[in-house]
């Protein structure tokens, strides 16, 4: 029988978290440990809690050895981008302890997991309540080979297009890191949704994907893509199927209102697709036919990568997730590509050969 050929596979959410052998303790700076164990560190909480755990039982998460033999493997998974914990440091009250946790969570990263194996790139914690220390952290960590993009959660002061956050913004552009913006602190600060607040935790992680949309809207109507051309955004979590309707409703508007946003020189759809990307986890699932159209009208060849969620409850493996009939092409683009030119990775034919090269030999009959 003819071999399968090997697809190599970017895993754009994996969350590590720290252990009794990897503790974050000895990371934070020493200036501010009293703060901490005062208190200062306390952050918001959105309330919602799922009954039964947000972390897989069956998988080791803490230990980056194991979760490559485990994860990345099994999976064929040449890279795999870090969703650390400290993407939500904006939500802590202090905002100088805020401040101090992104750099510890930025080095407990590079110290631990980047440096435990080659194929993890990384996140720069940053907090967004305060740009110019934000930017100055970005500067600092992002100076790590394997450091690929900022994570922020998308619960926010304001939306991420106010000019207030431009520091960050020009810093990732100058390092050339990617601007993710990762879901889970939604109603820290206020409801989750612009009426009220949901009842459970089903209601509240159902509408999350009510912050990522109104993200983009700010973000390309306050022509932050016109301000900083070669920055690139990623929503993680978000889902997918809200995107053409926000690309068709603002090409709409613009017709009538651009003397509005003077400073748009193209259609706000045409921003999008050139600059904005999200992860596959939580597609929308429904029939094949249906999923395939969906692709289709988010122009997945360029704007969707894959994730796994790993090691949470909705973990999707990347032999499950997208529909049989998919044409080749646009599987490749997915899994990996699209990713891979994002984050500036090899290519796929040199993560083909480095994933064949560590196959194992197999021995005659």
């Amino acid at each position: 029988m003819p071999v399968e050929p090997i697809l190599p596979v970017i895993d754009c959410d994996i969350h590590p978290s720290p252990s009794k052998d990897l503790p974050l303790e000895p990371f934070i700076p020493e200036d501010f440990r009293e703060a901490l164990r005062q208190g200062m560190g306390s952050n918001k909480s959105h309330a919602y809690a799922n009954p039964f755990g947000v972390t897989r039982r069956d998988v080791n998460c803490h230990d980056p050895v194991k979760v490559a033999a485990d994860h990345l493997d099994r999976y064929n998974i040449a890279y795999g981008i870090l969703q650390p914990p400290g993407m939500q440091v904006s939500i802590i009250h202090n905002i100088d302890v805020a401040n101090a946790m992104a750099v510890a969570w930025n080095d407990w990263q590079i110290n631990t997991w980047l440096a435990a194996d080659k194929r993890y790139r990384g996140s720069v914690c940053c907090n967004m309540n305060d740009p110019p220390a934000a930017a100055k952290e970005i500067r600092r960590a992002g100076k790590h080979p394997q450091m690929v993009q900022i994570s922020v959660t998308t619960e926010a002061l304001n939306l991420y297009g106010r000019r207030n956050y431009f520091p960050v913004y020009e810093a990732c552009q100058e390092m050339g890191l990617v601007f993710c913006m990762h879901v889970g602190g939604e109603g820290s600060y206020n409801s989750s949704t612009p009426i009220g607040h949901p009842s459970t935790y089903f209601e509240w992680h159902t509408g999350v994907p009510v912050t990522c949309m109104s993200h983009l809207i700010s973000i390309v109507a306050e022509g932050v893509f016109e301000k900083f051309p070669k920055l690139n955004v990623m929503f993680t979590e978000g889902g997918v199927g809200w995107f053409p309707h926000v690309m068709w409703r603002m090409d709409k508007n613009f017709k009538a209102l651009r003397a509005t946003t003077p400073w748009l020189k193209r259609l706000p759809s045409e921003y999008m697709i050139d600059h904005v990307r999200f992860t596959t986890q939580p597609m929308e699932e429904t029939t094949p036919e249906n999923q395939l159209n969906m692709l289709t009208m988010i122009h997945a060849d360029k704007t969707l990568c894959f994730s796994t969620d790993f090691p949470h409850w909705d973990f999707d493996a990347p032999d499950v997730i997208l529909p049989r009939k998919i044409p080749p092409e646009l599987k490749k683009r997915i899994l990996y590509e699209n990713a891979a030119e994002l984050y500036r990775l090899p290519s796929i034919e040199q993560a083909t050969e480095t994933l064949r090269a560590s196959q194992p030999v197999a021995q005659p009959m």
